[in-house]
């Protein structure tokens, strides 16, 4: 009984974590994001869920828990193949939504980007550090995401963290200039952004489980993921694309989940007898 006592105990101790670390997560962000309201802006909001991380880790593991944090944000060794898909996955559905909506609608917006390429990677540079992922990353995948598939399958972890994700975007929603087209219709888009982000949470854990537990990886798919919607194919700014950009990753969750299975989203090695 004793052993069964202490892993009891550390579960606990993980679902306190992951409380706690919502809540800090939540009171750094929307604090500073309803200061933004009445018009001060310090442009940190964003770091509620790296802060919550590194806080807790350092309470809990020092600083060398902290250390192995952020190198796990930076390692490049998460196996070849999977640059792929962290590269290739979001421009091909941003892309193909964008398409499919031109052909609904008859408008294309200018993709001015592409000719000029130059532009793309000063976007991909200022997106990986103040445009989400270094802010989230850490704190999402690197700290809630373990903690979460401690307890549930990769699956239940995904639809829990993706459904929180949403709701922590919230406040952006309601700004008299928001960020982004993404936000400008307000709760009817929060709607479907729950959604939305619920599916591109499996996306996400996904690439973390077969890398290895990497941050770097979903550093660099959280940094495409915003590059390829909102810059290189603005899929936002269409009528009809965002339902087909839904319905796109949908489809490339549930070929993920057929593949790989719902409990840790990782191919079983056959065992040879």
């Amino acid at each position: 009984m004793k052993g069964g006592s202490l892993i009891l105990g550390q579960v606990g101790s993980e679902s306190s974590n992951l409380l706690l670390f919502f809540l800090i997560a939540f009171a750094w962000s929307w604090f500073l994001w309803f200061l933004q309201m009445w018009g001060l802006n310090l442009y940190v909001a964003p770091f509620g869920p790296f802060v919550a991380a590194f806080l807790l880790t350092f309470r809990n593991e020092g600083k060398l828990g902290v250390k192995e944090l952020f190198k796990k944000g930076f390692d490049p060794r998460i196996g070849r193949i999977w640059y792929v898909p962290i590269f290739l996955l979001m421009p091909v559905i941003a892309g193909f939504s964008l398409f499919t909506a031109w052909l609904s609608e008859g408008v294309f917006p200018g993709l001015t980007v592409l000719s000029q390429p130059w532009l793309i990677l000063q976007n991909f540079v200022y997106i990986f550090f103040l445009g989400g992922p270094f802010e989230e990353e850490f704190g999402w995948r690197g700290y809630a995401l373990p903690c979460l598939q401690m307890r549930h399958s990769a699956l239940v972890s995904s639809v829990t963290l993706g459904i929180m994700w949403a709701f922590w975007h919230l406040p952006l929603n309601f700004m008299a200039q928001p960020p982004g087209p993404q936000y400008e219709a307000a709760f009817g888009m929060f709607l479907g952004s729950i959604v939305t982000m619920v599916f591109i949470s499996i996306l996400f854990t996904w690439l973390y489980n077969n890398t290895g537990g990497r941050i770097f990886a979903t550093l660099l798919f959280h940094t495409m993921v915003n590059l390829s919607t909102y810059v290189v194919f603005p899929v936002f700014e269409t009528q009809t694309g965002p339902l087909y950009y839904l319905i796109s990753m949908i489809a490339v969750a549930i070929i993920i989940l057929a593949i790989f299975g719902a409990k840790r989203m990782v191919r079983e090695k056959k065992q040879v007898s």
